[in-house]
């Protein structure tokens, strides 16, 4: 059976529009590491590079070539976790996407060990050469206690979700433990209008 996020994962991919508490648990990715405005062709560039290093071990799994039974899943979506730059900060500057700091990835089942996420990063270079392939990462990550809430609409609308996150923060006694914040994005902008647009927001309490 083949295994999907949406329905397996419920719990981390699909919280509702209110405010839940939730640990994550440790989680392999694929990660790319960057600064600036998102929104031009350099970023589309590290997403498709992240892309195609997931398809790539997709196609592994699926083959049976993983070193394991053939295993069929859906590649999990983008995620970003996000702050300003430290000057940004210091200064106190109104927020300008210029200013973004940013770790882009993709989580990997947990089959993945390094040595398959590094020979299959080779192997998918050579196929797919982009500039980004040789920043890419393998890491393991894990947010623990957080705090996360479904945004419907535009990215540019989160300071809304993210206020009613803050409240609850104060009505709970809780606190954030670093300005940095997560996004999982449930939709393609490219192919869903920016109102109907879902993305989870988390960030990270105690």
């Amino acid at each position: 059976m083949k295994f999907e996020w949406r329905k397996q994962e419920k719990e981390l991919y699909l919280p509702k529009a209110k405010p839940t508490e939730i640990i994550v648990p440790e989680q392999k990715f694929y990660t790319l590491s960057g600064a600036g405005d998102p929104n031009g062709e350099p970023f589309s560039q590290e997403v498709a590079a992240l892309y195609a290093m997931s398809y790539g071990i997709r196609m592994l799994s699926k083959k049976g070539l993983a070193g394991k039974e053939p295993f069929e899943y859906t590649v999990y979506p983008m995620e970003g976790i996000w702050t300003l730059s430290d000057e940004a900060v210091a200064e106190g500057r109104a927020f300008n996407k210029a200013d973004l700091v940013y770790k882009i990835m993709i989580r990997q089942p947990d089959f993945v060990t390094e040595e398959l996420a590094l020979a299959n990063l080779e192997q998918v270079s050579k196929k797919k050469p982009n500039p980004n392939n040789q920043n890419i990462k393998f890491e393991r990550i894990e947010d623990g206690k957080s705090l996360q809430m479904l945004h419907l609409g535009s990215y540019d609308d989160e300071a809304k979700t993210f206020e009613v996150m803050r409240q609850y923060c104060e009505e709970h006694q809780l606190h954030r433990t670093t300005f940095a914040h997560r996004e999982i994005y449930l939709s393609d902008p490219r192919k869903v209008v920016p109102e109907k647009m879902k993305t989870v927001l988390r960030y990270f309490i105690e």
